[in-house]
């Protein structure tokens, strides 16, 4: 086990000014254009690939980091130099997570580098849960994969909503209900190979913020998948669903459904984000606080301008410090008791929404306008509190988990 230190070692602190200099010399010129076209930002995401950002290897080494601030440090950086941009650098990485989370050693090791493709023909990946009438409420989910055993096939049916990606992937993976019964402990992940007869994109969404990274609809008309795209196997599954009966039938069942352990395990993460974004908008009020003038002085000269950044850096660090315990306690085993990654993802999305937010009043009437990037964050940060689990959600599961009630 990892012994738990405040301070990166050489190695992650030189990864760590590599992808600052990425983020900035790459992404953030090319924040404004990509959030104005509302289009998949290809040619930075062939940039961050020719460079080994965008790679399995790259975050196969990020997520393997023993003391568990790899992947937090490759966000946080990213996401300071454009959300949107970065989003669609990182969104394959949940559709990994998610083989990695529920899959076999054969599908991890087939599926997960057709997600990102290479240098000179870069693809993307979508994780495909929420649903139309299901989003925080996963047990209303309608997606449904049936087995056909004559083929040995699985056949789904169903629309996803709000998926990263969805519809231009390369590999989508598909949550479904496989035993309507189990309420959302009948859940299972399906890989759906690329060119798949049946899968479509439905409506693109135009959105608040994240602009440059494509969220879409996935429609599944009669998709047929081979028994070998259901992660973790067909016998794996038969075992975790006779032990949600036997425990429903006992009371007090409490089985994680495949859903919920990617989204566990990309809490901290996307608390991470929010860090960046918060990150890169305190840096502009502050800079802006130095070197504006009114009264004949510096603004940052003024006791309600210099309390609000001090406000602002605490917050973020204190996000941060919460994003780096709980990835410290996720790779080395540490149970979250207190749901720490859902306490560090709270905090930090509630923190870059009022960081961003105090930011534009520092700016003032330049803060409002698009010529200061702090316009464009503050959009951004509001996404942090809705995707992967609300801040209500977040609420939820840390007092279920604090009372010992079930978290379904």
């Amino acid at each position: 086990m990892a012994e738990f230190t405040m301070e990166l070692n050489d190695e992650q602190k030189e990864v760590r000014d590599w992808l600052h200099g990425f983020a900035a010399d790459v992404i953030r010129p090319a924040a404004a254009e990509w959030d104005e076209r509302e289009e998949t930002p290809w040619p930075v995401i062939q940039e961050a690939a020719k460079v080994g950002i965008y790679s399995l290897d790259f975050y196969a080494q990020q997520y393997f980091d023993a003391s568990g601030l790899g992947i937090p440090m490759v966000m946080e950086e990213l996401f300071w130099g454009d959300a949107g941009i970065a989003l669609s650098i990182v969104g394959t990485g949940l559709a990994a997570v998610g083989v990695l989370a529920n899959g076999t050693d054969e599908q991890i090791g087939t599926w997960i580098p057709q997600m990102y493709g290479d240098a000179n023909d870069v693809k993307v990946a979508a994780f495909c849960s929420s649903e139309p009438d299901a989003g925080s409420d996963v047990a209303s989910m309608r997606t449904r994969a049936v087995y056909d055993e004559a083929k040995d096939e699985w056949v789904i049916n169903g629309t996803k909503t709000w998926a990263t990606n969805g519809g231009i992937a390369n590999v989508h993976v598909v949550v479904a209900v496989v035993d309507p019964e189990l309420g959302s402990k009948g859940h299972a992940s399906f890989i759906i190979p690329p060119n798949t007869p049946g899968l479509s994109q439905g409506q693109k969404f135009k959105k608040h913020g994240i602009r440059a990274s494509h969220t879409a609809e996935v429609v599944l008309d009669d998709v047929r998948v081979p028994g070998s795209c259901l992660l973790g196997g067909k016998e794996k599954l038969d075992e975790r669903l006779a032990r949600a009966r036997e425990k429903a039938k006992k009371g007090g069942e409490r089985v994680k459904n495949a859903a919920m352990a990617t989204f566990e395990a990309s809490r901290p993460a996307v608390g991470a984000m929010a860090v960046g974004t918060a990150r890169a908008a305190y840096e502009v009020a502050l800079e802006y606080a130095q070197t504006r003038e009114q009264f004949g002085r510096p603004i940052i000269d003024n006791q309600g301008v210099a309390f609000q950044l001090a406000d602002m850096r605490t917050q973020i660090d204190a996000a941060r410090l919460l994003v780096w315990r709980a990835s410290w306690m996720a790779v080395n085993g540490k149970p979250f008791t207190a749901a720490e990654g859902s306490m560090s993802k709270l905090f930090a999305s509630e923190t870059a929404k009022k960081v961003t937010a105090q930011a534009i009043q520092i700016l003032g009437g330049n803060g409002y306008t698009r010529e200061y990037p702090v316009e464009r964050m503050h959009r951004d940060a509001a996404i942090y509190t809705i995707f992967e689990g609300t801040s209500e959600i977040q609420r939820l599961v840390i007092a279920r988990t604090l009372s010992g009630m079930p978290i379904r």
